[in-house]
């Protein structure tokens, strides 16, 4: 049983899911629009990213407040670094003043976290399975409306089959290894988006911030530049990882995975130039 109604994730995220995917397939179906699946797959990406903009909008404003804060939490955390109860108290102080809770910029990537396994889960069995005639009796097992149910996949989208690997590029040509390096690299740019950007210090100044005033005798080293440039290490890290990693699953995954994610990928890069160009137009208001 591929989709079991009795299972509460089956029936509270993938099942809906399903249905409202079956409604793009057979209403594209319907009006002989082609390779209906493929668009179905992204109509469905857009639905999703239209019913979670608001709590993406909040976790994106979030991250850009935090990032305008750095400069007076790296202050803090120079003045409190062998005081953490006070440092956090500052902190605190400081979030309430600023409007910020730190904590709901992770409560949308909670709250999204049962859709994209839900997400993953359907289109895996969908795209996978070698049985489609089985897939196709499942899919419409569990429909809410008669007009839902199909007789076959077209899992066709332009030259592409959506159930094609680019692990299988040596059968299914070279072409296929394209996939992954597009979303690898849209992930990389979103990414980067999401990284705030640090200012080069002056070489002399960084060695005046990093010795400090002789203690008996000696030179004290102030380690706190040294934890700042560990942060900013690990940052670039993260951007070069994260798309990296994500390219290996386009390799791995079938091709309708890759364009589930590059279209809600590409979206959400949409998303983040639109905030930040609202939020510069609203700063230089304030400022004229």
């Amino acid at each position: 049983m591929i989709f079991n109604p009795n299972n509460w994730f089956h029936a509270f995220f993938i099942i809906p899911i399903l249905n409202v995917l079956m409604g793009f397939y057979t209403s594209l179906s319907y009006l002989h629009i082609p390779y209906p699946m493929g668009f179905s797959l992204i109509l469905l990406t857009v639905a999703i990213r239209l019913l979670l903009n608001p709590l993406t909008v909040s976790q994106i404003k979030s991250s850009q407040k935090l990032t305008k804060l750095k400069p007076e939490l790296d202050k803090l955390n120079e003045i409190y670094k062998n005081d953490k109860t006070r440092l956090h108290q500052e902190q605190l102080k400081l979030y309430q003043k600023a409007g910020i809770n730190p904590a709901a910029g992770c409560l949308p990537l909670l709250l999204q976290m049962p859709i994209l396994i839900a997400l993953y889960n359907l289109f895996f069995q969908i795209l996978t399975n070698g049985n489609m005639n089985k897939v196709v009796a499942e899919v419409n097992r569990v429909v809410y409306f008669p007009f839902l149910k199909i007789h076959s996949f077209d899992l066709s989208f332009f030259f592409l089959n959506l159930s094609s690997k680019p692990s299988d590029w040596k059968s299914g040509g070279w072409w296929l290894l394209l996939v992954p390096i597009i979303t690898a690299g849209l992930q990389y740019w979103q990414t980067k988006m999401m990284v705030p950007q640090t200012k080069i210090q002056n070489p002399k100044s960084k060695i005046q911030k990093i010795e400090k005033e002789p203690v008996n005798g000696k030179k004290a080293v102030d380690k706190s530049a040294d934890k700042e440039d560990m942060g900013q290490a690990m940052q670039k890290q993260m951007a070069i990882m994260m798309p990296l990693m994500i390219g290996f699953f386009a390799y791995s995954f079938p091709l309708g995975l890759s364009l589930y994610w590059n279209t809600f990928t590409i979206f959400g890069i949409i998303q983040q130039y639109r905030i930040a160009k609202l939020d510069g137009a609203n700063e230089q208001n304030k400022r004229t």
